[in-house]
């Protein structure tokens, strides 16, 4: 039998192998060294772009932060205005009342009876005078009550007062509530 060494074959197939080895752990460390490198710089430009995002959005919204706060400011505006035509409205509408009431006191006013004092708060009217007897008083009274600018008088204190021994006044404080009268047909 022939004697064959093949451990000088064996051992350059296992150097061929090392360095078929050494050589692809290079490939493949350079290669992984790369891949990172090219995500590292993927993913900065990513972060950049959205950092760039990020800042156009922050600056639309304090764009629309301010219109939001000029839109305020103009609802408030609006709400004074509307309030200031509504007070108006309101004057204009009662405009005339006010001449009416003193129209209507007037022609109450029976004869021998005068006011001293004439007040309104809110549809109340408080009315001080004098009176030349209690029948007077019961006139004025009935009178307010069948008017229709007028409702519910109320007589709070009567007092017979004498300044001299031949004039006789009774003094009177009353107090009557203004009222709207009822539109009929006709006057529509």
């Amino acid at each position: 039998m022939a004697r064959i060494n093949l451990l000088p074959w064996r051992e350059e197939r296992r150097e061929e192998r090392r360095k078929r080895f050494l050589l692809v752990l290079i490939g493949v460390l350079a290669g992984s060294i790369g891949a990172v490198l090219i995500a590292e710089q993927i993913i900065s430009a990513a972060i950049e772009r959205q950092m760039a995002r990020n800042d156009y959005i922050g600056k639309q919204i304090a764009v629309v932060d301010e219109r939001i706060r000029q839109i305020s400011e103009l609802k408030a505006r609006r709400q004074q205005l509307v309030e200031r035509m509504r007070i108006i409205q309101d004057l204009q509408g009662n405009r005339q009342i006010s001449g009416r009431i003193f129209d209507q006191l007037a022609r109450t006013l029976p004869d021998g009876v005068y006011f001293t004092d004439v007040k309104m708060a809110g549809k109340t009217l408080s009315i001080t005078g004098a009176a030349e007897s209690n029948n007077r008083v019961s006139e004025l009274m009935r009178n307010l009550d069948a008017s229709d600018w007028f409702d519910a008088p109320s007589l709070n204190e009567v007092k017979a007062t004498s300044a001299d021994q031949v004039e006789q006044a009774n003094v009177f404080q009353l107090t009557v509530r203004q009222t709207q009268p009822k539109v009929t047909e006709d006057e529509q």
